[in-house]
């Protein structure tokens, strides 16, 4: 079972937002909050003895000491790992079953907050990966959790993990599906008006989607969930619904033969350049 939550800093704004988003996650979980400072070498060995906890950036050592003055109960631990950021961050994460990551802008550009760091653990990663952005409130009054779902194909990892982070803020679940309902002209023998027939097939995908979500209904019945349907592409809709949500969480599917450059997909990548929230990725098969 899952022992800690891992976050990735680097005296960084963004990774500073992370570290709070983690710390309070942690929190509320009763689990550990395990800070990485990943990069670089092992550190040389010496006759003498070497304290890897000072050594770190002090802008890392000033925020350990900050989450444990807010969250005086929370167990921190704070370390550095050798290699490459991203993979040693993935294994650290791997290992606990969840990592948190700092977004940053592409090339200044605004709006766009996944940097090659992230983006990568986001795309290897075993386990779920929560990508905060800086301006995010990590301890604030918490808005609903928000789900892409896909009713046909309904993932049971997605769904959980989901469901368990509403749970442990007291939110609500919206869960979002998009169709690719028809608009414009088209000819039908039907008596009916195209708009009639938009919404009568919005309704019956909505239907389909309450039925999936059924049974995570019974499972977790402290849990308000609303479903919607829209018309919106799935990754301009998560966008637009991160806009009043806490988090938003989506699915990144793990094929049975792995690819040599497992991507995150075009829904993912809107997403993850696009929100507003934090987003956490979450793999299944």
């Amino acid at each position: 079972m899952s022992h800690a939550v891992v976050v990735g800093v680097d005296g960084s704004a963004q990774s500073a937002a992370a570290a709070e988003w983690a710390a309070y996650q942690a929190h509320r979980s009763g689990r550990v909050l395990r800070m990485i400072h990943a990069g670089g070498a092992e550190p040389a060995l010496s006759a003498e003895p070497v304290d890897l906890v000072q050594s770190l950036p002090r802008p890392v050592l000033e925020l350990h000491d900050h989450l444990a003055e807010v969250l005086p109960g929370l167990e921190i631990s704070c370390e550095h790992v050798p290699g490459h950021p991203a993979y040693a961050l993935v294994a650290a994460g791997d290992r606990d079953g969840l990592l948190v990551l700092g977004s940053r802008g592409l090339g200044g550009l605004a709006g766009l907050l996944v940097g090659s760091v992230a983006q990568r653990a986001a795309a290897h990663a075993a386990c779920p990966v929560v990508l905060v952005r800086a301006d995010t409130d990590g301890g604030g009054v918490e808005s609903g959790v928000v789900v892409g779902v896909d009713s046909a194909r309904p993932s049971a990892e997605v769904l959980a993990f989901a469901l368990e982070r509403a749970t442990e803020r007291g939110a609500k679940l919206r869960a979002l599906e998009s169709r690719n309902l028809p608009t414009g002209g088209y000819v039908t023998a039907a008596p009916v008006d195209p708009p009639e027939i938009t919404e009568a097939l919005a309704a019956e995908a909505l239907v389909r989607l309450q039925d999936a979500l059924a049974p995570w209904r019974e499972k977790f019945p402290e849990v308000r969930v609303e479903a919607e349907v829209t018309g919106w592409p799935a990754g301009r809709a998560l966008a637009e619904a991160s806009r009043s949500a806490s988090l938003v969480v989506m699915g990144r599917r793990t094929p049975r033969i792995r690819p040599a450059v497992p991507g995150l997909g075009a829904v993912a990548h809107t997403v993850l350049h696009h929100a507003h929230s934090p987003v956490a990725v979450v793999p299944h098969d």
